[in-house]
């Protein structure tokens, strides 16, 4: 068998009881390791889980091949930070594990996808969700025009592993080359769903270094006055 559970945002105590109680019961338990970060270290997850969890990365996940020859005769719980399906990977997984005949559940948890829901910007009112990459792309800001009046969450690069995040500020760079008018007002988002999420509202040639991760940047597109004084509520009180 094989579960996906959704950890959540923040740290090791945002697991579901569901999923607590099947991480303690498996008997190989993985963690995905690279399409975001918690907020905790692994020795908290192991402490917390009683459980020694196993760090995985993009090319063996991919390769799904020896997680899938281990489930279909261990029970194998594969820990995803935010919910299972924010990664395209895990939506093959899924496919290739139901193809295999092996039996696959899946716990779900909170995600930036929906955590967004606290700048105020209503959540249907998004367009396309698109990921600003280390490497040079014109394909953000060309999301970002085709979505226009909605809004756009832009997800920033970020290598876990190597303790490698992507800042608002770099992202904001790299749209600015793509033609992006820095005059915009923008989103800056910080370590949403923990105690103390940072949000600032503010023109992007204002967004300075925030060294608080991970971080997201939202483009709003044509406001609702409710939206607006909300955001409004979100400026910084000094210049960032």
């Amino acid at each position: 068998m094989l579960t996906l559970i959704g950890l959540g945002l923040n740290d090791e105590k945002d697991i579901s009881i569901k999923g607590l109680e099947i991480v303690k019961n498996a008997d190989i338990v993985y963690l995905e390791n690279y399409t975001s970060s918690l907020q905790c270290s692994k020795q908290a997850l192991d402490k917390f889980y009683g459980k020694e969890i196993q760090l995985l990365e993009r090319e063996v996940l991919e390769d799904a091949t020896a997680i899938l020859s281990q489930a279909a005769y261990n029970n194998i719980v594969l820990l995803i930070v935010g919910d299972v399906f924010s990664a395209t990977t895990h939506i093959s997984l899924f496919q290739e594990a139901k193809q295999k005949g092996i039996e696959v559940k899946v716990v779900h948890n909170a995600s930036v996808l929906n955590a967004i829901g606290i700048t105020g910007l209503e959540l249907y009112k998004f367009g396309k969700t698109t990921s600003i990459p280390f490497h040079k792309s014109e394909t953000p800001y060309k999301v970002i025009k085709e979505n226009f009046p909605l809004h756009t969450l832009c997800l920033l690069d970020l290598v876990p592993s190597e303790n490698k995040f992507m800042e608002a500020l770099e992202g904001i760079e790299k749209l600015k080359k793509a033609g992006f008018d820095t005059n915009t007002k923008v989103v800056v988002c910080a370590q949403l769903g923990s105690d103390n999420p940072t949000i600032l509202y503010t023109e992007a040639k204002n967004v300075k270094l925030l060294n608080k991760f991970p971080q997201c940047l939202i483009i709003p597109g044509e406001l609702h006055f409710m939206e607006k004084e909300m955001l409004e509520s979100y400026k910084p009180k000094i210049s960032v």
